[in-house]
């Protein structure tokens, strides 16, 4: 599994470049190839999906191979182990999740009923893949996700998302010599911000957090448009739901609005994950369940209604930080528990 590891963390694969998540599928199609076949491919707006399918599927094995990490960062963090310690990019989100995947599929007696699907845009939302992974877990008794554990516990619950960008536009005149001519976008978005921070509710674990900013074009100029991306999270669907039409009625004192996005992902409850977590109990006694604010395409297959167990991936720390690390001890025993999951549900 650290061979299989190393080659595919050496392969950079960023969302933002399809042209690289493709070589990376080639990479784990050409590893996986002795045990899984050649994978079908499946091309949505020029990127490409990895599917394997054996007999009816029962259980969907799900995965990305994308990561959060620009080309170029292995020049200066190349992949490496120290002692139980492996890191490099995507090593630990989710890289190692897919090598132990694989791993738990050799150790089968029989694919029959399996399907692994991983996709190469999870990390921005999966916007080409979601009607693929919705269309495959269709009929399935069960979906588990190979996203990294937190800490030792599997996921249990997670918030869903919704994303947002917020564009407030206005006009543009010298800063200097007559900017009363001008209408100020970026303080029309200063005005929006203010609005979006009130939109959260601490009690209800609904989150509304304006993140990339962006506006203007010189120093010397009144900036003509300015823009936020906003990213929010909630437990309950009606919390997204509510927060969704508050964005979309906001307004601002200056320059006009406009407002691109919406819900992603539903939440995973944990009635969801119930059934599946008491069998990972069964399997691994002492097992523990946690749930997160982060979303995976595990949010899309539970609100299809498909029992969804997440984090049966890596043990380790530090996703999309720099220096996300795997603990190697613990490869082998998750990809174990994932094997026997698999064969019990089949």
């Amino acid at each position: 599994m650290i061979g299989w590891l190393e080659e595919l963390v050496s392969c950079e694969s960023p969302s933002s470049s399809p042209a690289a998540t493709l070589e990376c599928g080639r990479v784990f199609s050409s590893l996986a190839h002795p045990v899984l076949c050649a994978p079908e491919r499946v091309v949505v707006d020029g990127r490409t999906h990895l599917r394997w399918t054996f007999g009816t599927p029962r259980v969907l094995v799900l995965g990305h191979l994308d990561t959060v990490w620009p080309l170029g960062t292995l020049a200066r963090w190349p992949f490496h182990v120290d002692g139980d310690v492996a890191t490099g990019p995507g090593a630990f989100d989710m890289k190692a999740g897919v090598v132990q995947a694989l791993h738990a599929l050799s150790m089968l007696p029989s694919l029959d009923g399996v399907c692994l699907l991983l996709n190469v845009d999870e990390e921005i939302g999966s916007p080409t893949s979601r009607s693929l992974i919705l269309d495959t877990v269709r009929g399935c008794r069960a979906a588990l996700v190979c996203e990294p554990a937190a800490g030792p516990a599997v996921k249990t619950a997670r918030k869903g998302i919704a994303m947002y960008d917020v564009t407030v536009m206005g006009r543009a005149a010298h800063a200097g010599l007559e900017p009363e001519k001008g209408v100020n976008a970026g303080l029309g978005l200063a005005q929006a911000m203010l609005e979006l921070s009130t939109y959260g509710d601490a009690a209800l674990g609904t989150t509304v957090t304006p993140t990339v900013l962006s506006g203007g074009t010189t120093t010397n100029t009144v900036p003509a448009s300015a823009s936020v991306a906003v990213d929010v999270r909630a437990v309950l669907p009606a919390e997204l739901t509510r927060v969704d039409a508050a964005i979309r009625a906001l307004s601002v004192p200056v320059g006009s609005i406009s407002i691109g996005g919406g819900i992603n992902r539903p939440p995973l409850d944990p009635s969801s994950s119930a059934s599946l977590f008491a069998l990972a109990q069964r399997l691994s006694p002492g097992l523990q369940g946690i749930a997160v604010g982060g979303g995976s395409d595990g949010n899309f297959t539970a609100g299809a209604g498909v029992p969804t167990l997440d984090g049966l991936g890596a043990v380790g720390d530090g996703a999309h930080a720099e220096g996300e690390h795997v603990l190697v001890s613990q490869m082998e025993p998750r990809a174990a528990l994932l094997a026997a999951l698999i064969g019990e549900l089949l």
